[in-house]
């Protein structure tokens, strides 16, 4: 079964704005290249670099907790570590988040921003070595089957922005929710192979509009009430690295029954 990669995105800040790539090189049993680099604790989290494990998005500024994080607009550049972000009545930022000044003047820009929204004083951390900010334990890359929002936004009647699901890889020519039952199976993906790890259960994330900053649709009862399930996109484990670009072919392989 085939099908196109129609965009790629990162998340390098956990919660901010996708980031759209043209291709990125997937590395075996890695996550998504410069995919939730940091986040930013909104009061102490508990997170330890020296002893890094999955912490709960509700203990960082995430759309599921504070619906005005959209309204900030930030790019990253890897080359130069160069983190920038704008919003509408605040001054421009620009700094190096590995750096302690970079951290501070971006936690004072989004207080800022967010105000009696917060919870705590903010802090930027980074995750140490091969860590990210994920919101599953094992989900590594995601991926959004663009037939499956489609339909959702049929039944719904209203636009829904695949955007709002904040995959990795966004894939055209597969039937809707036909990945729900793809767990353990693999997909060829550009250059790189793929086991399929599980679907992806939505939180009420799905429900703000990327560009208003509105929760304006019940993503999660929508799911459930047409569907039954809580699932929209699946998590990958990369098995064979490989580059990965927009218009590159995503197959999910033959299934061989051992006889």
């Amino acid at each position: 079964m085939q099908a196109v990669i129609t965009r790629i995105c990162r998340h390098p800040v956990k919660g901010f704005t996708p980031e759209p790539l043209e291709a990125a090189v997937l590395t075996a049993g890695a996550c998504f290249p410069c995919d939730r680099l940091y986040a930013v604790e909104d009061g102490p989290s508990g997170f330890d670099p020296a002893a890094p494990v999955h912490i709960s998005k509700m203990k960082f500024t995430v759309l599921a907790k504070i619906p005005a994080v959209a309204k900030a607009r930030t790019a990253y550049d890897e080359a130069t570590g160069v983190f920038r972000a704008t919003a509408d009545g605040q001054p421009d930022f620009a700094a190096d988040l590995d750096d302690a000044a970079g951290r501070a003047g971006f936690e004072a820009w989004l207080s800022a921003l967010l105000g009696e929204r917060l919870s705590g004083p903010l802090r930027v951390i980074e995750g140490p070595g091969a860590h990210r900010f994920m919101d599953s334990r094992s989900g590594y890359v995601s991926v959004i089957n663009l037939a499956s929002v489609r339909d959702l936004e049929t039944r719904l009647g209203v636009p829904v922005d695949p955007l709002r699901f904040r995959a990795n890889l966004y894939v055209e020519g597969w039937p809707a929710w036909v990945e729900n039952d793809w767990t353990g199976r693999t997909l060829a993906l550009g250059e790189a192979r793929a086991q399929v790890l599980k679907p992806i259960v939505r939180c009420a994330a799905t429900h703000v509009d990327p560009v208003t900053a509105e929760r304006d649709i019940e993503v999660v009862k929508a799911l459930f009430e047409h569907y039954g399930h809580l699932n929209c996109g699946i998590y990958l484990n990369v098995t064979e690295g490989g580059r990965v670009a927009v218009g590159d072919a995503a197959e999910l392989e033959e299934f061989h029954i051992p006889s």
